[in-house]
């Protein structure tokens, strides 16, 4: 019987530890909450927004809100080459609501605005999520 009393207990140990670490508990292992990004901050998503994503700390999970007039500028995910290009493709994923909000897998991203001029005036990012 002391056997099984013992097996038990190390049982509900690890079921214990198990619960701490996917519960956020687990000593520097605690997953963080996504966040809201609003892309070009107060300007929104505009000229000149190239350099906003420097230093910030995109992880998986986080959402980018792009705001801007509708009919004026759109959302594109392009490729890295179509980025450096500003090359608007017909397959691309494309966003136009003018209240866009994308959530981040792991990896780079790249996103233009497809309009005629918008990329070269700096209406493009390169976000990287951990």
């Amino acid at each position: 019987m002391a056997l099984g009393s013992s097996t038990c207990r190390k049982i509900l140990a690890v079921f214990l530890c198990v619960m701490v670490f996917t519960q956020g508990g687990g000593g520097g292992m605690v997953a963080a909450e996504s966040r809201l990004w609003p892309v070009g901050d107060h300007a929104g998503w505009s000229f000149g927004v190239l350099g906003w994503p420097n230093y910030k700390p995109f992880m998986a999970g986080d959402v980018l809100l792009f705001s801007y007039k509708p009919g004026e500028h759109n959302v594109m995910q392009v490729s890295s080459l179509q980025y450096a290009l500003c090359e608007a493709p017909g397959n691309a994923t494309v966003w136009s609501t003018g209240n866009d909000r994308i959530t981040l897998a792991r990896g780079v991203w790249f996103f233009i605005s497809g309009f005629t001029g918008d990329c070269e005036k700096g209406m493009k990012i390169a976000v990287t999520a951990r």
